[in-house]
């Protein structure tokens, strides 16, 4: 059986990996201009971050 606290850890790493990509795809977006795509991300960003 797999430890709980190992999921766990599992979980939060990718949730903190998710964001990290997130937040460079939005940088990227937003110095391109693409307004819509950055609205996109932002809102995946509040998604997670809830």
């Amino acid at each position: 059986m797999i430890n709980p606290k190992t999921v766990e850890s599992a979980r939060q790493a990718h949730r903190n990996s998710l964001l990290e990509t997130l937040e460079r795809r939005l940088e990227v977006a937003k110095s391109k201009g693409q307004t819509a795509l950055v609205n996109q991300l932002e809102a995946e960003k509040r998604y997670y971050l809830k």
